[in-house]
């Protein structure tokens, strides 16, 4: 095996091997028009004369035509196809200035011409072959040395388009790996049977047969928005043969423009969970929020954070980020890159009311999204007064200053937890809900609840929970084989809020298509296999039992409810009881009142008086049913 040097070869040398290239390029021009008949006499006497006075020229042009378009500063073994189009161009550039001296020199000077045409035309092709083969030979002895020594890794690209062929060029500047393509395969019938350079494409279908008679080290998902069923096919067949499962990123994350293939990584399971991309009404969105003062609180959390970043695309007047997280408010702030300077973060406490006030009173926000929240069951179980204080009285706060501030509309983020429910936290959200519900019949601004069940990836969520396990070697805890949950994408779920915030005239609470529940120990099996181990024989998978206040399976709607549609096909409006608002404030208010006195089961037997259909599981409180 050739070892070529690491460093870089001086620009000089390039230089001079260029204009070495050009004079022998000359030369076998010459000789094809002599048919390579070594006859000095004969040379020297037709064509001597003219090449002596033309020469010289020659060795100007093309000198002056690298040095301006610097054809010699590119690392050769790292030539590109836009290195190879700058000395297509460079070269043409020259024969050009040859062919337009020509007629000059025949005209003014001697009668001859600078250089025959055929000449001409058969330098500029054996230059420009020359130039091109002398790089990419370089660059593939390069490429070859660089695999010496790497751990061999067979691999198959889904997806035969434009970004495979770029996810195939990654891979051959990988460092680590000597990856072998071994064939692309591709939904698409039209392009099964074809091969590019020199590899075949095969149908998708035709992958169980291929990964059962060869040995397939990865195969990496070269699409990067696939249908979301062929994708989840394609995985469960890699996970059946144990092939892992890789997938480039979104283009914005590609360095300057470029795949790496340190970019490259392995499929997660929010990959597998997520469904089609959501159509947006971005007019009426933009019409909502365009100019506008937003304000959302929560900002610091999954959802707020997310919601932050979905109404900058809408370029409102200013959003004012809220949180009581001084360190992952900084860190949302930090990291936004687009119109940041609409973006202002402020530290606050939603139940501190006098804070509060001060904050309506100096920005006059327009829209409100409230996604501020306790949200652990287990935790606000131990802790009910802080799910009243918080998701009950601080959700009443910002309701009553909405109203009072003339805020046109106030979008409400709740959860699945709140119907039905069998815990304190889904209880408190669910006494939140009623409050903004009834307080819309009597205020100008718009109230709109929304309700989904768990988002993938969020803070405190079963899947980093996992994942930690799993990185940490097992186990991983599941608390019931049989329980199951509703789950949907943060980017998902905070577009829909959007979208429903934008078509809620008040007062409805709209329930988002979660698709199917998914059995929680499936998830866990799942990712498992994901992240290249066996259960059983490399990590266990515990059941440690159910929690107190948790559920076996959620809903999204009660059964007293039914819904309505939208013009949104995942977003429905409930049809939920309604409450005298009078009645219920003197309720709510007594129940944040029993804040001062700390008794847990008193705070829990009003919650439970206001929401009779809460009733406790696995819970100190069942007693109070």
């Amino acid at each position: 095996m050739i070892k070529l040097p690491e460093r870089n070869t001086p620009r000089w040398l390039i230089f001079l091997i260029d204009m070495f290239i050009c004079v022998l390029s000359l030369a076998i021009s010459y000789a094809i028009r002599f048919d390579f008949v070594a006859d000095s006499t004969l040379f020297l006497e037709k064509e001597w004369s003219q090449l002596e006075w033309a020469f010289p020229i020659f060795l100007l042009v093309r000198a002056s035509s690298f040095y301006f378009a610097k054809t010699y500063r590119g690392i050769i073994r790292y030539t590109s196809s836009e290195d190879a189009k700058r000395l297509f161009f460079t070269v043409a550039f020259g024969s050009l200035v040859f062919a337009l001296i020509s007629p000059v020199r025949y005209h003014l000077v001697d009668d001859f011409y600078f250089l025959p045409r055929p000449i001409i035309i058969l330098d500029f092709l054996i230059t420009l072959f020359l130039m091109l083969a002398s790089r990419f030979m370089i660059k593939l002895l390069y490429l070859e040395s660089r695999k010496k020594g790497k751990l061999k890794r067979n691999v198959i690209i889904y997806g035969s388009g434009e970004l495979g062929l770029i996810l195939r060029r990654a891979l051959e500047q990988d460092h680590k790996h000597k990856n072998v393509v071994f064939a692309y395969v591709d939904d698409d019938p039209k392009k099964v049977g074809k091969r590019i350079e020199g590899i075949n494409i095969q149908s998708t279908s035709e992958l169980p047969n291929i990964l059962s008679k060869n040995e397939i080290d990865s195969l990496i998902i070269g699409v990067l928005k696939p249908d979301i069923s062929n994708k989840k096919s394609v995985v469960d067949i890699c996970l059946d043969y144990g092939v892992e499962t890789l997938s480039i990123p979104p283009i914005e994350s590609w360095v300057n423009g470029e795949l790496k293939a340190g970019q490259i990584r392995k499929v997660k399971i929010e990959d597998l969970l997520g469904r089609k991309e959501i159509k947006l009404s971005k007019d009426k969105i933009s019409a909502e929020l365009k100019g506008k003062r937003v304000l959302v609180t929560g900002a610091a959390g999954s959802i707020g954070s997310e919601i932050v970043r979905q109404v900058l695309k809408f370029i409102p007047e200013q959003v004012i980020m809220l949180d009581q997280a001084e360190s992952p408010l900084y860190d949302v702030h930090n990291g936004i890159q687009s119109h940041r300077d609409l973006v202002t973060p402020v530290l606050g406490d939603v139940a501190n009311e006098h804070r509060m006030k001060n904050l309506f009173s100096t920005f006059q926000p327009q829209i409100v999204y409230h996604a501020a929240a306790y949200k652990h069951v287990p935790m606000m179980e131990d802790n009910p007064s802080e799910a009243v204080l918080t998701n009950v009285r601080g959700t009443k706060i910002l309701a009553d200053l909405a109203d009072q501030f003339q805020v046109s509309k106030f979008v409400m983020v709740s959860t699945d937890k709140a119907v039905n429910p069998t815990n304190v936290m889904g209880a408190s959200k669910r006494i939140a809900e009623i409050y903004c519900q009834s307080f819309n019949s009597r205020s100008n601004t718009q109230f709109v609840t929304t309700r989904f069940g768990n988002v993938l990836g969020s803070n405190g969520s079963v899947i980093p929970l996992f994942e930690r396990q799993i990185r940490e070697g097992g186990p991983v805890t599941v608390t019931h084989e049989k329980v199951t949950r509703f789950f949907m994408t943060i980017p998902e779920a905070c577009q829909l809020v959007l979208e429903a915030g934008s078509m809620g005239e008040g007062g409805e609470v709209f329930v988002f298509d979660m698709g199917e529940s998914i059995k929680i120990i499936d998830l866990a099996r799942k990712m498992i296999s994901l992240s290249g181990l066996k259960l059983g024989e490399d990590i266990e998978i515990e059941i440690t039992g159910l929690r107190p206040g948790e559920k076996l399976y959620e809903e999204l709607l009660a059964a007293e409810e039914n819904t309505l549609p939208t013009h949104h096909p995942q977003i429905l409006i409930g049809r939920v009881k309604e409450y005298d608002f009078e009645e219920i404030e003197e309720h709510i208010k007594a129940l944040i009142d029993s804040f001062d006195a700390q008794e847990n089961t008193d705070i829990v037997g009003q919650m439970k008086r206001i929401v009779p259909e809460f009733i406790s599981k696995n819970s100190d409180y069942s007693k109070l049913d």
